[in-house]
């Protein structure tokens, strides 16, 4: 059987990578006891995969994983199996059993809901006076990296949702392996239209979205 599992990555992990948190939960499934399934072959691996990878730099209150286990098991054990054996700020939230016929959930990724922080007041007040006139432009150009080298890309259609409340954005981006719209992009173009410099920020990652059977986003571990 498969287990949809959501974790936390809290604020005091957010300088660790993806690397390190992906051999950290194996490393929990394994002094857990949970059922995992091995993948065949010379060099047997859990067979465990991520929704989509967060950055260094970033906290995640919703990431996802996917994990087959070799026995049935309910969800309500596999949480709390799986919290005694993870640290405080990677807990499991919750989880739900899927049927193997589920497709992956990397491939089912289309946006994420972020949170992010300008830590400059005066940035901050700047951004959020140009807010409205960014919004209504029909090109906001932002240069993308790509295996062939730097690209400039227009990101207005990557912006699903944009708002504003003191000195923190609440943003839906497009996230996907063609369209991706990296908080860093975001702020750095805001910060250009409103004149100002581009100031430290922190980013958490609300959750990650794909698209229902009405074509709306909406939360990946419902679908």
């Amino acid at each position: 059987m498969r287990m949809l599992a959501v974790f936390r990555k809290g604020e005091r992990l957010r300088h660790i990578g993806h690397l390190d948190i992906m051999r950290a939960m194996q490393r929990a499934l394994r002094r857990s006891g949970v059922p995992v399934a091995y993948s065949n072959g010379f060099n047997p691996h859990i067979l465990l995969t991520f929704a989509s990878a967060l950055s260094v730099g970033a906290s995640g209150e919703r990431e996802l994983m996917d994990v087959t286990l070799s026995r049935e098991m309910t969800p309500e054990d596999f949480v709390a199996t799986m919290n005694r054996a993870l640290p405080p700020e990677m807990q499991l939230v919750s989880a739900r059993a899927l049927d193997d016929r589920h497709p992956a959930l990397m491939a089912m990724v289309q946006a994420a809901d972020y949170r992010i922080t300008l830590l400059n007041a005066q940035a901050a007040e700047s951004c959020r006076a140009a807010l409205p006139g960014f919004l209504a432009r029909e090109e906001i150009l932002a240069e993308r990296k790509t295996k062939s080298g730097v690209k400039e890309v227009n990101i207005r259609p990557w912006i699903f949702e944009l708002s504003m409340e003191g000195g923190t954005l609440h943003a839906v981006l497009a996230l996907s392996e063609t369209e991706n719209c990296k908080p860093d992009m975001l702020v750095t173009a805001l910060c250009a239209d409103a004149g100002c410099e581009k100031p430290r920020f922190g980013v958490t990652r609300l959750g990650l979205l794909g698209r229902g059977a009405d074509g709306q986003l909406a939360a990946l571990e419902t679908l």
